[in-house]
């Protein structure tokens, strides 16, 4: 029996994700704060027109990526990426209590059936958030994502730089940290096996 016993410990400790240390989670580009930090309340609505606020945050860890339907480049690559890590997750504990959110920097333009059309492209559970620009832009400050309209040489259209890390909030709708792209990848790319181990040992430990 204590064989048995030991053998089956043997097996679970080889299969449960490894709980990484500060510099290791670092080095695979996940940031976790000491202490997750509040975010204040908001109002905002999903792609279904349905009120979106800090209660939608709450009971799920939700991944939150500031961008836009028009982004050329980083906002397309980094929902493929999620989208690649959400596969990841299949068959995990963390499967089905996992979110991921595009917040619009550009409401102007992104009405909420444009929103929904897009993330639907790539998950069909992706949400897309968009609103007020001050709402949006308070609840930004709050997760310390920076974004700043930047107009064409003629003006007559403009593009939006804004940040490209992802915040991660925990299921206390509480801004737990973020994950910050791949140095060693083109820009704005996540390595998604990368953001899945580190988000398991961001899991493990805080259950833990």
């Amino acid at each position: 029996m204590a064989a048995l016993l030991s053998a089956g410990m043997f097996i679970i400790k080889l299969t449960s994700p490894r709980v990484m240390t500060t510099q290791d989670l670092q080095l695979n580009g996940a940031y976790v704060f000491d202490q997750p930090r509040i975010i204040e309340p908001f109002d905002l609505i999903d792609q279904d027109g349905k009120e979106f606020t800090l209660a939608q945050l709450q009971g799920k860890w939700s991944l939150l990526f500031f961008g836009y339907t028009y982004c050329p480049d980083i906002c397309p690559t980094t929902l493929s990426d999620l989208k690649k890590f959400k596969v990841m997750l299949a068959d995990t504990p963390w499967e089905e209590d996992t979110r991921v959110v595009l917040v619009s920097v550009d409401p102007a333009r992104d009405t909420p059936e444009k929103l929904g059309e897009y993330v639907r492209y790539f998950d069909p559970e992706f949400i897309g958030v968009t609103g007020e620009f001050m709402a949006l832009q308070k609840l930004a400050a709050n997760v310390n994502a920076a974004f700043i309209k930047t107009m064409s040489e003629d003006g007559t259209s403009y593009q939006i730089d804004h940040t490209s890390n992802i915040v991660l909030v925990n299921p206390h709708g509480h801004y737990h940290g973020f994950f910050k792209p791949q140095a060693t990848l083109s820009e704005g790319q996540f390595d998604p096996g990368k953001l899945k181990v580190t988000y398991q040992s961001i899991r493990t430990s805080f259950e833990d």
